[in-house]
């Protein structure tokens, strides 16, 4: 696991940044909360009333009088966003950033199959959206303390595997990207990031345009929806999961036949 490891060191400035910026958003959304929390049921109303603004980002099904509905809006948002930005960068310069550092050669000399450097990149990426994630959740559940209130276990689980789930279909795509650029992707990871989240906003307006929730893992993600049916979309997550085996197996296919040298 020495590219692993590798991989971990040469990435830790990223992942510090992204997961305490992540991290302060969360501790601000929830230390505001008890100081907005009598006026909630006002801007509940509000909202209720401001249309398909209100309907693209959920808040007309949801009281933000309760932490519940109050965090599925604020800090889902901000998990969802954050993390999938975080997930997208670092899956699509995995295998990238090889060749255009010009390092690539000097890798595949030394006695290692083409396709352990996909395994070893791969599981550096996934680790550091698992940890990332981890600290997340506890951050949040040391915030919720902190305000004194009550912790919606279930929801609260169920809202951050969802975000979990978002960022290893976005990384693992992105991955597979990775091994058909030859030069800086960044652009393409944040692109497709912004792409699919406003997707999920648009199939919020009308009924007609839900099917486009099967193109964005934002669909399975959005705190609404969980709060309202008690539970993720499997359908959903079915086919995210599936498109991040696709990805994963494009990675391996296209890299190992791949003509760097």
């Amino acid at each position: 696991m020495t590219l692993t490891k590798h991989e971990l060191r040469q990435g830790r400035i990223s992942f510090a940044v992204w997961t305490g910026a992540i991290a302060l958003l969360l501790v601000v959304c929830l230390l505001v909360f008890p100081e907005m929390k009598g006026q909630m049921e006002s801007i509940s109303r509000l909202f209720a009333a401001m249309g398909s603004f209100a309907a693209a980002f959920g808040m007309d099904r949801l009281n933000f009088g309760t932490l519940t509905g109050f965090y599925a809006i604020e800090c889902v948002n901000v998990l969802g966003l954050g993390g999938a930005f975080f997930a997208a960068l670092t899956g699509i310069s995995a295998l990238e950033k090889e060749e255009r550092n010009g390092t690539a050669e000097f890798l595949l000399t030394h006695p290692i199959s083409r396709a352990r450097v996909v395994t070893e990149k791969l599981a550096a990426v996934m680790l550091q959206i698992i940890v990332m994630n981890l600290i997340l959740f506890l951050v949040s559940l040391l915030s919720i303390c902190l305000i004194r209130e009550p912790i919606p276990w279930r929801e609260l689980l169920l809202m951050h595997f969802a975000c979990f789930l978002l960022q290893i279909e976005l990384a693992a795509v992105c991955f597979g990207l990775s091994a058909f650029l030859r030069r800086d992707g960044f652009g393409i990871g944040l692109g497709l990031t912004v792409v699919l989240y406003f997707l999920n906003l648009i199939a919020n307006l009308s009924e007609k345009l839900k099917f486009l929730k099967y193109l964005t893992p934002f669909g399975y993600c959005e705190g609404a929806d969980i709060i309202a049916n008690g539970g993720l979309n499997l359908r959903l997550v079915m086919i995210g999961m599936l498109l991040a085996a696709l990805g994963m197996a494009a990675a391996y296919r296209k890299y190992c036949g791949k003509d760097i040298l």
